[in-house]
């Protein structure tokens, strides 16, 4: 683990991934001006907070001191040009953005800066996730509600072709089990309930009746050799259409049209996590000089999902070294930039402790 002051970013960099310690890389320093110095194509996952403009000093200055919003937004993207660059084309953004009030009105901040990436920099968001807070600190104002969330950013460069392991990140389902010779899936569906409605269904001919009953019969076939966890069946006339009713633009429609019947199957692997992700706030009592750490919670899914086992994560403005710290937790390298030699003393003695404790 080295905080490399006196050494080049470059060669710093250039070390780092010759070698095979994945303890975090620290540089000290501006931002931009070290990312200037980064190889193209030479990070996988760049996971992210900027300072929020106008809410706190941080130690060491930077950026979030600009006079207009404007202002603020322009570094911001100066710095995620830089970003896309030394990314490689398989590589993730993760963009965690908070906004604030100027003149009574939010400013609209993370929108802000999303859209100018997408269209004057050709980032495609792929998730907009909302990291509810659930415990807010406490409100004093009158006249609004209290902001309990905040905007995570998923960004890739291209449609196709980006790194994601949807199965790092699942949930472990519950298994399918056997009752008096029958198959129960993980939800207890046994069947009989759809084999209730296909024999006294109106709605379907009896030739749909009997290609409902053998595709039921496989999939619960599918459910006990663990091809599949569970599943849903929607029958014309007894479940609700999902999506919509139109064959136009609904191939579930088209398909309940024709046959009399679709299916809609579980991973065996388990359910990806939501758009939503209820994550308490960094424990005020570790903050330790720092005013607004992340959780390593927030980190684990985009680390997981987008960073190869062999892949190094970024954060350009890493501050006590969160992502640093889940990244190495997570068997991977990791590079955090900070322009606060004590923001990154701090980072370097967390990595240095779990060191001792692996």
């Amino acid at each position: 683990m080295t905080i490399a002051v006196t050494q080049s970013a470059a060669d710093a960099l250039r070390d780092y991934l010759a070698g095979t310690d994945r303890a975090p890389l620290f540089l000290v320093g501006d931002a931009i001006d070290i990312l200037r110095h980064l190889p193209d194509h030479a990070i996988d996952c760049c996971l992210t907070s900027p300072p929020y403009w106008g809410q706190r000093h941080y130690a060491g200055g930077g950026i979030g001191l600009e006079r207009a919003v404007g202002e603020y937004i322009d570094k911001v993207i100066a710095i995620l040009d830089q970003v896309k660059r030394v990314l490689k084309p398989s590589g993730s953004l993760w963009l965690n953005l908070g906004d604030t009030y100027v003149n009574k009105g939010l400013a609209g901040i993370p929108w802000r800066i999303a859209l100018r990436l997408i269209d004057e920099r050709g980032w495609i968001m792929r998730n907009d996730v909302i990291w509810h807070k659930i415990k807010g600190g406490p409100d004093q104002t009158r006249d609004r509600l209290r902001n309990t969330y905040e905007h995570i950013f998923h960004f890739v460069q291209s449609a196709q072709g980006y790194y994601y392991d949807a199965d790092a990140i699942r949930t472990r389902p519950r298994q399918a089990r056997i009752v008096n010779g029958s198959v129960v899936s993980a939800t207890g569906v046994r069947g009989v309930r759809y084999r209730r409605q296909i024999e006294l269904s109106t709605a379907l001919t009896e030739a749909e009746k009997q290609a409902a009953l053998q595709a039921l019969a496989a999939m619960l076939q599918r459910v006990a050799a663990g091809e599949i966890a569970d599943f849903r069946m929607i029958i014309r006339g007894q479940q609700r259409i999902t999506h919509s009713d139109s064959v136009r633009v609904s191939g579930r429609a088209k398909e309940l049209q024709e046959k009399g019947f679709y299916f809609l199957t579980y991973h065996p692997n388990g359910s990806k996590p939501g758009d939503v992700w209820d994550i308490l706030p960094e424990d005020t009592q570790n903050r330790r000089g720092h005013f607004a750490p992340f959780p390593e919670d927030v980190c684990k899914i985009p680390i997981l999902a987008t960073c190869p086992e062999d892949g190094i994560v970024l954060d350009p403005f890493c501050g006590t070294g969160t992502a640093m710290l889940t990244a190495y937790l997570l068997g991977r390298k990791s590079i955090g930039i900070d322009i606060s030699h004590e923001y990154v003393q701090i980072a370097e003695e967390r990595c240095r402790r779990l060191e001792l404790i692996s």
